[in-house]
């Protein structure tokens, strides 16, 4: 078989095999690169009363003030996914396991915000990990490889005739 035509079949029954979880990678992605845009998908960065400073409340004051919170639920430090600290914005970012982000201001432990955050989950759902560790391991990673694959068969189909023809023209 010719390796032009080899390349057509793997390019064609790859892009069969992957069509669905290239799908959703694909739209996933898409909402993530508008992350920063969208305040649906991760809730926009406050700006507390002091910024580029030394927070003056302790972990422990700032932790309080998000527990005082009613709708998210927070009994226990272990209720946090994370906690990043914003020096230059004065906040510190509390993200509940459950997807809440609660910003507090570093010098006064008031909060300025308590939004969902939808950004994690869709990056989840973006490297599958989302439906299960084995489905990442065994049905995502492969799609990137089969896409990897197919993105170096289509070069080959673009170039070679192109090259050909080049060759042709110099001879």
């Amino acid at each position: 078989m010719k390796t032009q035509k080899l390349l057509r079949k793997i390019h064609y029954w790859g892009s069969l095999l992957i069509m669905l979880q290239f799908g959703v990678m694909v739209s996933s992605g898409i909402l993530l690169m508008l992350k920063k845009q969208s305040d649906w998908i991760q809730p926009p960065t406050q700006v507390g009363s002091e910024t580029n400073d030394v927070p003056v409340k302790t972990f422990n004051e700032l932790f309080m003030a998000v527990k005082s919170i009613e709708q998210t639920d927070i009994t226990k430090f272990q209720d946090f996914s994370r906690v990043d600290i914003k020096p230059n914005k004065g906040i510190a970012k509390f993200v509940t396991k459950d997807n809440w982000e609660i910003q507090v201001d570093t010098h006064t432990a008031k909060i300025l915000s308590v939004n969902r955050r939808r950004s994690d989950v869709i990056e989840s759902i973006h490297d599958g990990s989302f439906f299960s560790e084995p489905v990442k391991r065994y049905v995502f990673l492969p799609t990137g490889i089969v896409l990897f694959f197919m993105w170096l068969t289509g070069v080959y189909l673009f170039f070679l005739p192109r090259i050909k023809k080049w060759l042709k023209r110099r001879t």
